[in-house]
Formats: structure tokens, sequence, C-alpha cells
């Protein structure tokens, strides 16, 4: 069990069942258990506040935006736009114009592989992404290199699971047009040294796109400070609803893409023999937005900011490294990727058992985990296993449920010896 001198000891100001409490779905029993939901890094649950917001909206403020001269789309379009100033926020522009809405990461990353891509990338050109990335940003780019005769370069992960720098220098040239790797590894937790490697990729000439989908949700951002191109987000990972997330990018760059959508409100002009566009964001969003889901996401962004994402970060590591002192105690257990800097996620498998068999069975104690390559089989390919179990977690997680997961997995060993 948990010590209290010590993993208890929780140094942040977080009260974390007062957190639980906001969340409806934490005190729910699956299989006659209390839920132990440790699948975060694929999505996250809401608070209630979130719950109640979008349903406030639906129910009293919804209209469309941009487009209605009356008083109900001029609300929602205020609103609309009020929470692209937040995620602005959130992310450290200044400028909030710089932030597109998408449905997600994918989305932002194929509009960018689209957009700036198809533009800018030519015949020989070389694009670079690692060994750790989800298939998100690494199928698109793959699409444009066969597209365009360019060329995908992959830089090299340790046994750790962290990226290495030294090859990824000699990967640059004269020709590498685009670098674009993930803040944090979805299936190991390594969390990248990006602002080294957006420095590196610009002093070759490169532009550098930051997949963020597993870094927003856990700790501060600060876009201007990396001085990172493109930094992508899925707002369902963040507490907010599905189908809703985005895109920075600096402003030079938008102003310089092609549409990756066309239709509706994101032009200025239509006639039979020409079209002229809108300016940034507008010129990325045709057709109606997710309203709904920005008005959520901007209510999940205050959730998240009032506790601090500072606050969030310290608990989560603490987090992890208790459940991995448990974790790496138990015999048959062995977890993939153990860099020094990992976000809270634990990526492990069993000798005794298939990471399928193992997510089946822990799910009969109420515990939800991911089992599968985690939509990222290169890293599988490169650590040697077909898939893991993978424990995520978040700031309304307890040290007394990585115990439980600790006890379960103990359990499944005995099944299968």
């Amino acid at each position: 069990m948990a010590d209290p001198n010590t993993a208890l000891a929780d140094k942040s100001s977080l009260d974390v069942e007062k957190i639980r409490n906001e969340f409806p779905i934490l005190s729910k029993k699956f299989n006659g258990k209390p839920l132990i939901y440790l699948d975060n890094g694929a999505t996250t649950h809401k608070p209630k506040c979130v719950i109640d917001r979008v349903q406030k909206f639906d129910a009293e403020e919804y209209g469309t935006v941009r487009r209605g001269s009356y008083k109900l789309s001029e609300r929602a379009t205020q609103l609309y736009e009020e929470s692209r100033q937040k995620v602005a926020d959130f992310f450290g522009t200044p400028d909030r114009k710089e932030i597109v809405f998408t449905s997600g990461t994918t989305q932002a990353i194929n509009l960018v592989a689209y957009s700036y891509g198809r533009k800018f990338v030519k015949a020989g050109d070389e694009i670079i992404i690692s060994n750790i990335e989800h298939h998100a940003n690494t199928v698109p780019w793959q699409v444009l290199c066969e597209e365009k005769g360019a060329k995908l370069r992959v830089i090299p992960v340790n046994d750790d699971g962290e990226l290495v720098l030294e090859e990824y220098g000699k990967l640059l040239n004269d020709k590498t047009r685009l670098v674009a790797v993930n803040h944090v590894s979805n299936a190991l937790g390594t969390i990248n040294p990006v602002k080294e490697i957006v420095k590196m990729g610009h002093a070759a000439g490169a532009k550098v796109l930051i997949d963020g989908a597993q870094s927003s949700p856990h700790m501060q951002i600060d876009v201007k400070d990396l001085d990172c191109d493109f930094y992508t987000f899925s707002g369902h990972k963040m507490y907010a609803p599905s189908g809703i997330g985005g895109l920075y990018g600096k402003m030079e760059l938008w102003e310089s893409m092609i549409p990756y959508v066309t239709g509706g409100d994101m032009i200025l002009q239509v006639t039979l023999e020409k079209t002229t566009y809108a300016k940034p964001p507008a010129r990325f969003e045709a057709g109606t937005p997710p309203i709904t889901q920005v008005i959520g996401l901007g209510a999940a962004i205050d959730f998240i900011t009032g506790i601090g994402m500072d606050n969030i970060f310290e608990y989560e590591k603490s987090l992890l490294d208790y459940g991995t002192r448990l974790l790496q105690g138990i015999e048959g257990l062995k977890i993939i990727g153990n860099a020094k800097e990992k976000a809270s996620i634990i990526s492990f498998v069993l000798d005794a058992a298939h990471p399928h068999d193992v997510g089946t069975l822990l799910d009969q104690d109420g515990i939800a985990v991911r089992g599968g390559h985690h939509c990222a089989q290169p890293t599988m390919i490169r650590f040697g296993v077909p898939a893991t179990t993978r424990a995520s977690m978040s700031f309304y997680n307890k040290y007394e449920e990585l115990d439980v997961l600790a006890e379960s997995i103990q359990k499944v060993i005995k099944m299968f010896s």
C-alpha cells in the first residue's frame, strides 16, 4: 500500500478528492468495482463545469457564428472567439488569430501536410520525424513524400526511449524542409527536448511542427518560448468534448499557406471565375464549425488553468514515480520506456500474458487501461514487442488506485503461471 510518509506526502496544492468530485463518471462502478480510469492518454473525462457549460450553450445560447446580424448569432460568435482567446493564452501566443480550430491533432497535422507541405515541399526535399511518433504524425508525411518525391528520415531512439539528438543533427541538412516530432510520446511517455529540437531545425533552415496531443493536458506550454512553427492539440485529451482541437501556427506561415478545406466562410469573395480567400484563421475554418465543442473547450481550459498547470505536472509526476516503483517490483513485468524525462505514462509487458488479455482481465477489477500498439507500431517494432499495456494517469487519479493496479496485475500473473 501507499506509504503516507512518501508517496502520499503530496507537495502540490491539489485537493484530489475535491477534483474527483467534479467528474461524475469517477463515482461509477464497472463490473461491480469502482472505476479506476487509467486510459487518459487515449481520452480524458469531463468535469461538471464543462458538461454544464455545453448544456447551457446548447439550451440557451446556440447560434451560428460569424454570419448572423441578430443577437443570438452575435453572442455565439463572441463566445466562440472568447474560447479562441483562451486557447491562445493557454499556449502562450498574444495573437488569437494564430489559433485555428480543427477536429483534433490528427486533422491539424494533416492540415499542415496539405496546406504547407503541398505548397513548399518539392522533389528531393526531406522531412524528419522520429521513431516514436503516433501514426497521425507519420502517415501524413509518408503520403506527402510519396506525392512530392521527397524523402522521409527518422530520428532514432535509444533503449530508454529517448531521441538520439546527435543522430538528429546528422540528419539535418539544406534539403530538410520540415521536422515533425511529438512533445510527449503517447506510447512511452518520453518528454522530448522540443526546444532544442526546434533550435536545431531552424539552424538548418527547416520549419518545425510539434505534436502536442500528449503534452498540452499535462504541462505548461509556451509556443513563443519554444519558437516552434506549428503546435497541435486535441480537446478530448484536455477534459473537453471530442471533435475539437486545433493548431497554433506563426502568422507569417498561415498567410503563406493554401486552404485545406474550401467552401463557406473561408472566402472574401466568390465569382464564377475566381475566389479570394479570407485572412487566417477563417481561411482554414471552412463550413459551420463545431461551435458547441469550442465553447466546451474554453470551459475545460478555464478548469485546468484554475487548478494550475505546474500543480498538475508535479502531482502527475509523483503518481508516475510511485507507480513506476510499484510496477518495477513485480516479477515478470517489464516497463517499456524509461526516459529520464517522462510524462505520466507507464507502458509495460508481462511475460505471462498478451497486453490485450491483460486489459480484459484488469477490466474485471474496474481498471481501465489500454492494451495494443497505441497507434505507434514503429515504436513497438523498435522495442521488439507486438504491443504493450499502458497505464496513463491524470490529476484525478490517486496513489491507492495504483496499488489496486499492481495487485490486479499480480493476480493476472498468477492466473497464467
